[in-house]
């Protein structure tokens, strides 16, 4: 039985929303104008939706969890800053909203398999 239209709608409406909203989000972390990353129920508030039906919905029109997204984000904000900037790890990664350092370091070698710092060594040695 298919889904129906105003079903389908509704969801990618959502899915949408969110994604302004994290766009948002994330500029808003970047000028400094908060401190705190959003959780899945932070995002579900702002959309007026329960967590889980809000993390259900992007998960469905994605395939996807929302957290995914989030942490892509800061992954493609973080390796801007790394080779754009010579600013200070540290003070990336307080800029990115972790309170320690070391928790960054993890988070980004989790996704890239190197540590910023070696990330940073490696774009520097190929130009």
């Amino acid at each position: 039985m298919p889904i129906p239209k105003k079903l389908l709608s509704r969801k990618e409406e959502i899915t949408k929303d969110f994604f302004a909203l994290l766009d948002t989000h994330i500029e808003d972390i970047l000028f400094g104008r908060t401190e705190q990353m959003y959780h899945i129920k932070d995002f579900a508030a702002k959309l007026f939706i329960h967590p889980t039906h809000f993390s259900n919905t992007i998960k469905l029109t994605t395939g996807y969890s929302p957290c995914h997204f989030a942490e892509q984000r800061v992954m493609d904000e973080a390796k801007k800053m790394l080779s754009q900037t010579n600013k200070p790890i540290n003070e990336i990664s307080f800029r990115l909203t972790f309170a320690d350092p070391t928790n960054f370091t993890k988070f980004f070698k989790s996704f890239e398999g190197i540590t910023p710092k070696q990330y940073r060594k490696q774009l520097m040695e190929n130009t």
